[in-house]
């Protein structure tokens, strides 16, 4: 797998049940290669939504198979949300494939019974 380094990869989060930026949500980044996943990134979302700085960019940015974790369970019982025991929503993978050194923007919308992602811009 090439290296590339003009690439970067960002998210944000919204919280679709209030209308606002999901602040303080957990997010870990895996790379995976075959049947292995290794931890390579841990971030928390700021008042906006999004992390500080891009979760992979320059040197540290690799094609290959990823996967984002979003601890949704845990958000959403700080904002007071009235869930279930255990809730529909805990922590919410996303796996996704990057090929290219390009910017590649992964962001969550969720709610207490949804979510949805594209590959925004």
């Amino acid at each position: 797998m090439a290296k590339a380094d003009g690439g970067r990869l960002t998210t944000h989060v919204l919280d679709t049940a209030s209308g606002l930026p999901a602040a303080g949500l957990k997010i870990a980044l895996y790379r995976i290669i075959g049947n292995s996943h290794r931890k390579i990134h841990e971030a928390v979302t700021n008042a906006d939504g999004r992390c500080d700085a891009p979760l992979l960019e320059g040197k540290t940015f690799q094609a290959g198979q990823y996967e984002l974790v979003f601890f949704a369970g845990d958000y959403l019982r700080t904002t007071g949300a009235a869930l279930p025991d255990p809730p529909f929503l805990d922590q919410i993978p996303i796996r996704f494939g990057m090929a290219e050194a390009r910017h590649y923007h992964v962001p969550l919308l969720l709610s207490p019974y949804g979510y949805s992602t594209y590959r925004g811009s």
